[in-house]
């Protein structure tokens, strides 16, 4: 029986981790928010009665009939903030079930929610097609994984270093990124994190640096995600030759997803990466040939749209890339989808291989 909990609660773990698919239709007839939050007042979450829609951080859920909220789980975070993660009812016809994340702060608002990750064997289209994209890292040729996920000594002014400092970790204990890659907190501050990567985005610098638009502020690559995510923005990558070269290091493409990263465009891709970055649910995008970042003028300024990497999206098919600057100017250009075979399209629809997984041991169960 104690085996049987904790695979359940593994699972749950699991389900929580996957990617967030705002939209969904979640079904919450019997997820009672005030209980689960003990007391509090639930600020920024309105809960719907006999049909009604539940709003959580300005996303719609719908609550229905014939379903269940099981499982919840509530995971102290410090102070009083708390989280739960409670496994519901997708739909009320199919009985497919997904799970449910909400970061709660102690004065009762909901802070974070995870969205839904969906049950059954049908996958849910993973929206690419998206608007308003920021330029995260522009960068040159032969970016390793190294130096997007490194795996030496860990600073004790970087963002993993004073996350580490944070928590009573004393620099002579760091260690290295390579004995923590264990933590998914030190591993995405990590992420871009080398001190030798030249980000085009901040001249001058050498490591982790990006300049976040709008407004020119330098700032380090993880807190830069951190602003874009809280403002909603999604976020690219755009590099030279053989991106991802080097040993087939799997955070390199973790820490990217973590990172808010959607798609990364480059001239070409080390194949290894290419493929881990697809199991992630980033999308892999190349130039044409004799098409270069600086070819096109981009200067990673400009603000991106894609078309054709949603539901229309095809192995190895063409996506169409908008990109306008400050002052109204537009470049289009086209590029290809490396996501080269139907199978990792089909991992690609469920958000990656973990949802994918996780889906079909939820429709078995």
């Amino acid at each position: 029986m104690k085996l049987l909990i904790a695979k359940r609660v593994a699972l749950i773990g699991l389900l929580s981790a996957a990617p967030s698919l705002f939209g969904e239709t979640v079904w919450l007839s019997s997820l009672d928010l005030k209980r689960m939050t003990t007391g509090w007042s639930v600020a920024n979450a309105d809960r719907g009665v006999g049909g009604q829609a539940l709003s959580i951080g300005g996303k719609q859920f719908a609550q229905g009939v014939g379903t269940h909220a099981s499982s919840v789980f509530r995971v102290n975070l410090g102070g009083q903030a708390s989280r739960f993660v409670a496994r519901v009812g997708v739909d009320d016809s199919a009985g497919s079930h997904g799970s449910v994340e909400f970061i709660v702060a102690g004065d009762g608002k909901v802070l974070w929610h995870s969205g839904l990750l969906a049950g059954g064997k049908a996958p849910v289209p993973v929206d690419v097609d998206l608007a308003g994209v920021r330029v995260l890292a522009l960068l040159g040729d032969s970016i390793t994984t190294d130096h997007i996920s490194p795996a030496g000594s860990i600073k004790a002014d970087s963002p993993a270093g004073k996350y580490l400092i944070g928590r009573g970790v004393k620099p002579s204990d760091f260690n290295s990124y390579g004995a923590r890659r264990g933590n998914h907190e030190v591993m995405m501050r990590g992420t871009f994190a080398n001190t030798r990567l030249r980000n085009q985005l901040a001249p001058g610098t050498e490591g982790g640096w990006t300049t976040y638009q709008p407004g020119g502020d330098v700032m380090s690559i993880y807190d830069a995600s951190v602003t874009y995510r809280a403002a909603g923005v999604p976020l690219m990558v755009i590099a030279g030759k053989e991106y991802g070269s080097g040993s087939s290091r799997d955070w390199a493409a973790k820490g990217t997803y973590l990172l808010g990263v959607k798609v990364v465009i480059a001239e070409s891709f080390e194949r290894i990466h290419r493929s881990n970055l697809v199991n992630m649910g980033v999308l892999p995008l190349q130039f044409e040939a004799g098409e270069t970042a600086a070819s096109l003028k981009l200067t990673g300024t400009e603000v991106y749209s894609l078309a054709g990497a949603g539901a229309a999206l095809k192995p190895r098919g063409e996506v169409q890339v908008r990109a306008m600057s400050a002052d109204g100017s537009v470049r289009e250009f086209t590029v290809a989808a490396r996501v080269d075979t139907p199978e990792e399209l089909l991992a690609f629809r469920h958000g990656g291989i973990l949802p994918y997984v996780v889906r079909q041991l939820v429709s078995r169960s």
